[in-house]
């Protein structure tokens, strides 16, 4: 597979994105600010930006998470914490943990945040929702935090692309992580429980995968499917694509060659498993 440049913006951003949900001081956040174990903390973190919203609609943003499951943290989660704190807080655990990652992250900061804030303030907002509201809230005074909350915007731009990917589609909630598992994107043994499917609703959408041909009878993923999976995700890059507009190739370039380092030192310090529910894979080289 050829690297897109899109794509390739997301594994060196992500990384730096994701120290929130698996760095030990990041994991400590919502217990320190009163949420009732890590789920509502990740929700709560991650739809913050959002304002106090309700469950139908952050379960339409997140797209991949059972409705139940999300139910269960929100609204609940604003009783004990305003998304406005939860906003700062996180901003605030996420730079501690990348100086504490990346020894030279604010020299980094520096050189980072300009690119990655012109893509940002570039970026359009119709029909994405958690790119936008965590666009609201990017501007900090402190470097570090700016630069994790400028890539956690590009993720999200990237996650509402992928969203409006899989509902082109036709493909549903749990059928995409059926397909994720079945072409070994994410672990089959947990990515089920992780989001909240019970077994019932997971033999459900491999039934309707199955009738669409997309699995076989055993449930391996058919050629078909495989085609279906990475056209899904020839898609998110082609919308993803659109963050890197105002930079032009050469500029481009020069952002993804300049992530590399910190993203290294992130996953070398091994804060982040593999495989993981992110669906994000070890670099190779």
């Amino acid at each position: 597979m050829t690297l897109t440049r899109s794509r390739t913006l997301w594994l060196r951003t992500e990384p730096l994105h994701a120290v929130i949900y698996f760095e030990e001081g990041c994991r400590a956040m919502g217990r320190a600010l009163g949420l009732k174990g890590f789920w509502m903390g990740y929700f709560a973190a991650r739809t913050a930006p959002m304002g106090p919203v309700e469950p139908g609609a952050a379960t339409a943003a997140l797209g991949v998470f059972a409705p139940g499951m999300v139910a269960r943290a929100l609204p609940s989660a604003w009783q004990y914490a305003h998304p406005g704190r939860i906003v700062e807080e996180r901003a605030a655990y996420s730079g501690r943990a990348l100086r504490s990652l990346v020894p030279d992250i604010e020299k980094r900061a520096a050189e980072l945040c300009p690119p990655l804030a012109a893509m940002v303030e570039d970026a359009p907002s119709p029909a994405r929702p958690l790119f936008t509201a965590n666009r609201e809230v990017s501007e900090r005074t402190d470097p570090v935090q700016r630069l994790w909350q400028l890539v956690t915007c590009v993720r999200e731009f990237r996650g509402d692309a992928h969203v409006a990917a899989l509902a082109d589609h036709g493909i549903d909630s749990c059928e995409a992580l059926v397909l994720a598992a079945a072409t070994d994107r994410v672990d089959l043994g947990t990515i089920r429980q992780d989001r909240g499917w019970s077994e019932q609703e997971w033999a459900e959408a491999v039934d309707r995968l199955r009738g669409r041909g997309l699995l076989d009878g055993e449930g391996h993923i058919t050629e078909h499917g495989r085609t279906e999976r990475e056209s899904i995700e020839d898609a998110t890059d082609r919308l993803s694509a659109r963050l890197l507009r105002p930079l032009g190739a050469r500029d481009a370039d020069t952002l993804l060659a300049a992530l590399e380092q910190p993203v290294r030192q992130v996953i070398a310090a091994d804060v982040l498993p593999f495989p993981n529910p992110i669906g994000l894979p070890r670099p190779t080289g």
